[in-house]
Parts: C-alpha cells; sequence; structure tokens
C-alpha cells in the first residue's frame, strides 16, 4: 500500500490522544484540554471516536438525541460538517460517538481506503478549526488507525499508577507503523501523565520514570487525581465550567498554555 501526503492546513493541527489502556484519561484529557484550548481563544473540534461517547457525554451532548455521528461519517461518507454539534464552551465543539460505532471496526474491513476514512472526512472539512482532538478508543484496532491516518501527532495519556508504561511499547510500534505505511508525518508530540497522586511514592517514582523514558516529549504539566475532575462528566461539563478554581481545571489550563506554546501559539 503506497503511503499518502498528510492533509495539512495552515492554521489546523489534528491531534489522536490515543492509548491502547483504559481508564488512563483519555477522555478527561481530550474533553479538558479541548476546552482549555476553546477558552484561551482556539477553535477547537473534538472527534468522538470512542463507541462508549465518554468525550460526547462528558461536554452535555445527549446521545440519545443524536441524529448523525461519527459512525455516520466513517461508513456512510455523510460530511463531517453535517454531524458537529456546539457545546457550552464557546469556540468547541464536538463530532460525537454513539454505540453505533462499535460495529464500524467490522463494517469497514472490506471498504475501500478503511484505514483513511477519517481523514478523507477532515481533509473537507471547513479549515477555520485550529485544532482537531480524537478521543481514540482503548485499543489499537481500525478506529484508531484511522484516527493516527488523519492526525499530525499523537498525544499519549499515562496514568501515575503501576504498570504505567505497560502496553506503551506497543502503542509506539503502531504508531511507527502507521508512519511507515499510511502517514509519514505523524509524530509522537507528547506525553502527558494523568491521575497523580502526590500522597504516594509509586507516583512520584512513575513521574520519574516516565520523564527518563520520554525526555523533552513528557509535559510538565501533571494532571492531579481528584474528586472534581472525576465527578465533572455526570454533569455534562468540562472542568473549567464546574469547578473552575479546583486543582484539575488549574491542570488543565496550565496544559492548554504548555500545549500552545509547543504549537507556536503565544
Amino acid at each position: 500500500m503506497a503511503p499518502y501526503h498528510a492533509f495539512v492546513t495552515e492554521n489546523r493541527t489534528t491531534v489522536a490522544i490515543a492509548n491502547q489502556k483504559g481508564g488512563v484519561g483519555k477522555s478527561t484529557t481530550a474533553i479538558n484540554l479541548g476546552a482549555a484550548l476553546a477558552l484561551q481563544g482556539e477553535k477547537v473540534l473534538l472527534v468522538d471516536l470512542d463507541p462508549q461517547g465518554n468525550a460526547t457525554s462528558g461536554l452535555g451532548v445527549d446521545r440519545g438525541s443524536i441524529d448523525q455521528s461519527v459512525y455516520d461519517i466513517l461508513v456512510a461518507d455523510v460530511p463531517a460538517e453535517d454531524v458537529i454539534e456546539p457545546t457550552s464552551v464557546r469556540n468547541l465543539h464536538v463530532v460525537p460517538a454513539t454505540i453505533d460505532l462499535a460495529g464500524a471496526e467490522i463494517e469497514l474491513v472490506s471498504t475501500f481506503s478503511r484505514e483513511q476514512r477519517l481523514r478523507n472526512a477532515l481533509k473537507h472539512l471547513d479549515a477555520d478549526y485550529d485544532f482537531v482532538l480524537v478521543d481514540c478508543p482503548p485499543s489499537l484496532g481500525l478506529l484508531t488507525i484511522n484516527a493516527m491516518t488523519a492526525a499530525d501527532e499523537v498525544l499519549v495519556p499515562i496514568q501515575c499508577e503501576y504498570y504505567a508504561l505497560e502496553g506503551v511499547g506497543q502503542l509506539l510500534k503502531n504508531v511507527e507503523l502507521v508512519t511507515n505505511n499510511l502517514n509519514p508525518a505523524l509524530i509522537v508530540e507528547g506525553v502527558v501523565m494523568t491521575m497523580f497522586d502526590g500522597r504516594t511514592n509509586l507516583a512520584s517514582e512513575v513521574v520519574e520514570q516516565v520523564r527518563t523514558h520520554f525526555g523533552e516529549t513528557a509535559y510538565e504539566t501533571i494532571i492531579p487525581r481528584t474528586v472534581r475532575l472525576s465527578e465533572a462528566p455526570s454533569f455534562g461539563e468540562p472542568i473549567e465550567a464546574f469547578d473552575e478554581m479546583s486543582r484539575g481545571a488549574i491542570a488543565y489550563r496550565e496544559l492548554g498554555r504548555e500545549f500552545r506554546r509547543r504549537h507556536g501559539r503565544t
């Protein structure tokens, strides 16, 4: 299969937020980084590519009332513009996911250019967005490959817990496979540490281990484990709207600033 040249607009960067382990803060990071960037003046589109739809419900979109979702983009060639939903955060929009997405990988197996369905949809998207964040499912299947094929960068959340780096090697191998075969411009832009509990020695040891392993690829900002961060999704709000003075909100604001600095957006 011949590689294609990644689609890049002058003012838009697409970021796949990926880790095949579940419960590491992918959706939390997608929601709250997206909200932080939007509130700092960026125009952000969050694409929910996880059949669980946590990013969708976490931004207050009722999955039961959705007529079309990312499933229709991938399987039925519905234009992305027809699926985008607004959120309560100015400058932040979402392409929602429903449980229909769970069958998409099987349906796409026999589809032409199956790895490039999302890339082709985003290519024709209005280039008004500064950042497109893609919340990947906790697997390395066809949906995640679609995200990486569409992306310029990969952002990897790693939880500050035992076995934190377990499976990350396989994720990086898959990134390399996508780079070699589908998207030669793809890079691992960053690693963000999540669920940090300063009361434990283990969390600090994991931070040191991640920084030793990834060097400058690891973000300086560390996301704490907090009750408020866990509560916010059930109210359909990013932490910034739910409790802007909480430790989680402060951390994601700083992550947004650091992310923007890395992308020359000061």
